[in-house]
């Protein structure tokens, strides 16, 4: 059984709109930026146990792509899995829905902040 989510969406905004509104959703989800390159439109987040104050129980990397698909439309594809302690990938043990429960929050915040 795989932990890993992957999931794209598309969206009628520039990559520099978007980028930016997934830079936001991190901040108000209070994740830690990892590694970040607007240029290539890079994000990796790590979040901790406990998110807007809910606890998880295990700590989420989202690993985030946003490319521009064409003039005003920009996809984001999204790789999110549990780590341990240390960020190393968690292959077993790890809680059922904690990745999926990030990365419904992390969508829902980028959409808000796009005004979808």
């Amino acid at each position: 059984m795989s932990y890993t989510i992957t999931e794209e969406r598309a969206y009628p905004q520039d990559d520099a709109a978007v980028f930016g509104a997934a830079r936001g959703a991190v901040d108000g989800l209070k994740g830690k930026v990892l590694k970040e390159s607007a240029a290539d439109g890079v994000l990796e987040i790590q979040f901790d146990k406990t998110i807007l104050g809910k606890v998880l129980g295990d700590r989420t990397q989202l690993n985030v792509q946003v490319k521009s698909a064409g003039p005003k439309k920009t996809t984001v594809a999204i790789e999110g899995y549990p780590i341990d302690a240390v960020g190393r990938k968690l292959m077993f043990g790890a809680r059922k829905g904690v990745t999926r429960t990030a990365a419904d929050w992390f969508w829902a915040h980028l959409e808000h902040r796009l005004g979808k």
